[in-house]
């Protein structure tokens, strides 16, 4: 146990008081650890450090920096493939989280210095972590490797670009750019609107057998939507959620926007150039202001009992109606029932309380006449009542969905091209100011250069929804304005994963569609610290092209380079067989890694019932096949889909740093 019994304030950090330490014991699970827990004595840091024992220890410790400062024991509830504790103890680090300073420094409208929840928590924490650790192993000053996803990539690069000896390098993950936000949520709103449920043949186009033309059934307007977001790089592919993927983050972003930004509601409606202020724009047909009054209030226990799908609800587990409220106060209030019901679906929308609008509560849902509050502070939802005055309002969000367009930045964001004539100049009135830049810098504590020191590895998911991929090359173009082309190489990596989407845990609404990229995180963390400590160069970058906004990559996994496998299936040869019913369907199988590493499993889902429940073991090598036969015993179209994943050490038995992919073929039986 520690001997650190006085403990002064940290140099760098004297505002935040002394560092303590209120925990401090060892534990069994996952494996033998110490674990520290404390923070620092004027200030409202947390931190927790899991350290292991001195023969597992190698030097070195990752830390995970959340999206938003969070709890420090946000990674205890991880399990299996995710379980990060475990993942850094036998990769020979001791594993550091902080709280970011607590909901004060989480809250943009506390006052606090923004720089302490970008980055200045997860610093001190840091460097107070190489006390304890130096004090236990007597080995030095340990290296250290930050990580971190979406507004958490955005704090991991902040805190690199802003320290200097804090981190020796870092795994920014699914990375946005200064333009982000809110611009990668609006043009997709704007396209479920305006397609509704013509996405579906969208989906159909690009999923495997399809047309691979997603515009064939399109009406102009459709087209010109469909076009418009996936120049700004919503990859195409992903649409398959339409139907679950819901505002995301906006929910929570749309009030900032609102906040900084106010007259653009007004002006999108009465200024000329807007989409709203176009009588023949379709924008006022699906305009609804109802005004009505709260008939009753619902809690948890309400809406549960109801049945309602409640899972994207903010605090909300993943899930289907029986567990999607676990760990919520079941007496919570969570929703309410309108008086009126709304003569048409408003898709997003507000709750509008008080006669100057002045309160306004976000809405999740909005199913007939009940509404599901989405993120609120909890006054507002305390001074609500039964014979309320409301109103049901969606003006808001139909105005931000074409927000993006008046937010034209630099020629360095090619995909705002789209919104420019010939001459350059924008085709819209643009705003003031770009609200992007100021999201960003509040996560990040600055808008990011590329400045930095020591190495990066960058993760991006070519299916991501709410980050477009390509926003990783743009932060790769800023290192190399830094560093020079020639010496990217030596200090940074782009490693683009396939099939995956925007959050870091093994969650998926669509199995069949997407798989975990949490293995490509332990890969990159672990080669990142061999690279630092032993000069030992990681794989190369992904190759890639950007065409109008998608980030397409080579078919080969060598010309594909980077680390993951590829990964292809076909049915009597083809990605689309058409056979009789009972007629046997040949399926084959096949993969190869990039060069390092072997492909190890396949996983079949034969029946598209997202559960791959056919597993096979194959003999580790750089290239896999394997065959298999299915057939059907009634009409209808089947996708078939194969799972599997290569690992640099096939003979590890434990669940990390496995590479996988996927692939799918359609069968339609006649």
């Amino acid at each position: 146990m520690s001997t650190l019994t006085t403990l002064e304030p940290l140099a760098e950090h004297l505002d935040f008081g002394a560092p303590f330490i209120d925990i401090d014991e060892w534990r069994q699970q996952p494996i033998a650890h110490r674990y520290v827990h404390g923070g620092f004595s004027d200030s409202d840091i947390r931190f927790s450090f899991y350290l292991p024992t001195a023969e597992h220890y190698e030097g070195r410790f990752f830390q995970y920096i959340t999206p938003v400062p969070e709890s420090e024991n946000t990674l205890q509830a991880r399990e299996g493939e995710d379980d990060t504790i475990l993942f850094a103890l036998v990769s020979g680090a001791y594993l550091v989280e902080t709280n970011g300073g607590g909901p004060v420094a989480a809250d943009p409208f506390s006052g606090v210095d923004p720089a302490i929840g970008a980055y200045r928590a997860n610093a001190a924490a840091a460097t107070f972590s190489r006390v304890v650790a130096e004090e236990m192993y007597d080995r030095g000053r340990p290296f250290g490797y930050s990580f971190g996803g979406s507004g958490g990539a955005y704090r991991t690069v902040g805190g690199l670009e802003n320290t200097v000896g804090v981190w020796d390098g870092a795994v920014p993950f699914v990375l946005g750019s200064p333009m982000a936000i809110p611009n990668c949520f609006t043009p997709r709103l704007h396209a479920m609107r305006i397609l509704g449920d013509k996405l579906d043949d969208v989906v159909d186009a690009m999923d495997a057998g399809g047309s691979g033309d997603p515009y064939a059934t399109l009406s102009a307007e459709q087209e010109a939507a469909l076009r418009e977001v996936s120049g700004m790089g919503f990859p195409l592919r992903s649409w398959y959620g339409h139907r679950t993927m819901g505002m995301h983050a906006l929910a929570v972003l749309y009030p900032g926007v609102r906040a900084m930004d106010a007259s653009y509601f007004d002006d999108f409606w009465t200024v000329p150039g807007y989409l709203g202020a176009d009588p023949t724009s379709s924008v006022h047909e699906d305009r609804v202001v109802l005004a009505t009054t709260i008939d009753m209030l619902l809690t948890v226990e309400d809406l549960v009992a109801a049945g309602v799908d409640v899972s994207s609800i903010p605090g909300a587990s993943t899930g289907n109606a029986d567990d999607a409220w676990l760990g919520r106060d079941q007496a919570a209030i969570v929703g309410a029932k309108l008086a009126v019901v709304p003569t048409r679906d408003p898709g997003f929308a507000e709750l509008v309380i008080g006669p100057d609008g002045a309160t306004r509560i976000v809405l999740m849902q909005v199913l007939g006449d009940v509404v599901v509050f989405g993120p609120a502070d909890p006054g507002q939802i305390a001074a609500l009542f039964p014979g309320a005055p409301v109103t049901l309002d969606n003006s808001g969000f139909l105005a931000v969905q074409t927000y993006h367009r008046h937010q034209v930045p630099g020629p360095e964001y090619s995909v705002w091209g789209q919104f420019r004539d010939v001459n350059g100049d924008p085709l819209y009135p643009q705003r003031p100011f770009l609200v992007g830049p100021l999201f960003t810098a509040g996560a990040a504590g600055t808008v990011p250069t590329g400045k930095f020191e020591g190495r990066v590895i960058l993760v991006e998911s070519l299916m991501d929804r709410e980050a477009y991929p390509w926003q990783a090359d743009w932060y790769r173009a800023r290192v190399e304005e830094h560093l020079g082309a020639d010496r990217l190489d030596g200090r940074f990596r782009l490693w683009l994963t396939d099939r995956a989407l925007h959050a870091d845990t093994d969650v998926r609404d669509h199995p069949d569609q997407s798989i975990s990229y949490g293995g490509m995180l332990h890969q990159a963390l672990r080669d990142l610290a061999a690279w630092v400590e032993q000069d030992i160069e990681p794989p190369a970058s992904t190759a890639y092209r950007l065409d109008s906004g998608q980030m397409l990559t080579p078919a080969s996994a060598r010309e594909r380079r980077g680390i993951q496998p590829t990964l292809t299936l076909s049915a009597n040869g083809e990605s689309r067989a058409e056979v009789e019913v009972g007629e046997n369907v040949q399926l084959v199988a096949a993969a190869e890694t990039p060069g390092l590493g072997a492909f190890v499993r396949f996983e079949w889902d034969l029946d598209g019932d997202q559960v791959f429940d056919v597993v096979s073991d194959v003999l580790p090598d750089a290239t896999a096949t394997q065959t298999r036969s299915v057939s059907f015993d009634a009409p209808g179209t089947y996708f078939v889909t194969v799972r599997g994943f290569a690992k640099r050490d096939p003979q590890d038995p434990r669940p990390f740093a496995r590479l996988y992919n996927l692939a799918r073929a359609r069968i339609v039986v006649r």
